[in-house]
């Protein structure tokens, strides 16, 4: 079931992403794309033409498909929760490179603040994984930590640091600086087509199920409860992302280091000290 669950994976991405297309219209009152929208999209980005800038910058589009995939596989399986952490952070900087590796203005401006923007989130997922950690006899194992009952109450300030991260990963308002696209016109991913333009588009829905499956963990050994915390933030998320405007890429490391670290090391200490 797993291994199952690993293959299909980039598609259920893609369904998630679809459903998030539809809500978003639903809440906006317009019509909106089907549901299997993002997959109409790939087929018809396969039948381009695709523009190769240098083969470098193509195949760290395709690593940072394939390493984010191994991150979600290492999840699934319930491997070390801090390691998934630092290949999540490879895999960024895949991307990050292959934006300073062209001559695209938009392209660097989009990595400069895709570089900026994991500056803000991966310190968080860190402590997160600590908080884990201290809360399971000192174990980063996803499944053992999936064995324990919900750690809402127990880290319930690093719940909210890590909700903070939510949008910076799914390019939602207030924190989508990173991505910003009617400013920087594609960003990171400008020089991409075709084909290779697929293997990023992917990675999104692959993003997806990353930063909820991190969710889900605080609902431990809770499945109803881990759907509901999906569903909740889910709707929250997109809720907020129809009703705020996009703020500085310096405000929201800001922002989000100022009030997540606060959160986490309070969390860490009290922890500690209990």
């Amino acid at each position: 079931m797993s291994w199952l669950l690993i293959l299909l994976a980039p598609m259920i991405g893609g369904l998630f992403f679809g459903l998030e297309r539809v809500v978003r219209a639903r809440m906006q009152n317009r019509i909106g794309p089907p549901l299997l929208q993002p997959f109409y999209d790939m087929l018809k980005l396969i039948d381009k033409r695709a523009m190769i800038i240098h083969p470098y910058h193509t195949i760290l589009g395709i690593m940072y498909f394939l390493s984010l995939w191994i991150v979600v596989a290492f999840i699934i399986l319930g491997e070390n929760l801090l390691y998934i952490v630092f290949l999540h952070l490879l895999s960024t900087l895949f991307i990050i490179v292959a934006g300073y590796s062209v001559k695209s203005i938009y392209s660097h401006i989009g990595a400069n603040r895709e570089l900026l923007a994991m500056v803000a989130y991966e310190p968080l997922f860190i402590l997160v994984a600590v908080g884990f950690y201290m809360n399971n006899n000192g174990t980063f194992d996803i499944s053992v930590i999936r064995e324990s009952g919900h750690y809402l109450f127990s880290l319930g300030p690093l719940f909210i640091a890590f909700l903070l991260t939510m949008p910076i990963k799914l390019k939602k308002s207030p924190f989508d600086a990173a991505e910003a696209h009617q400013e920087i016109v594609g960003g990171v991913e400008i020089e991409y087509s075709g084909l290779f333009f697929e293997f990023v588009y992917m990675a999104k829905w692959l993003e997806y199920i990353f930063i909820y499956s991190l969710l889900f963990l605080f609902a431990g050994n809770s499945v109803l409860l881990g759907i509901v915390l999906s569903i909740v933030v889910f709707i929250v998320i997109n809720l907020v992302d129809n009703a705020t405007a996009r703020i500085k890429i310096d405000n929201l490391l800001k922002i989000v280091l100022g009030i997540g670290l606060t959160l986490g090391f309070i969390n860490l200490l009290g922890l500690y000290y209990v």
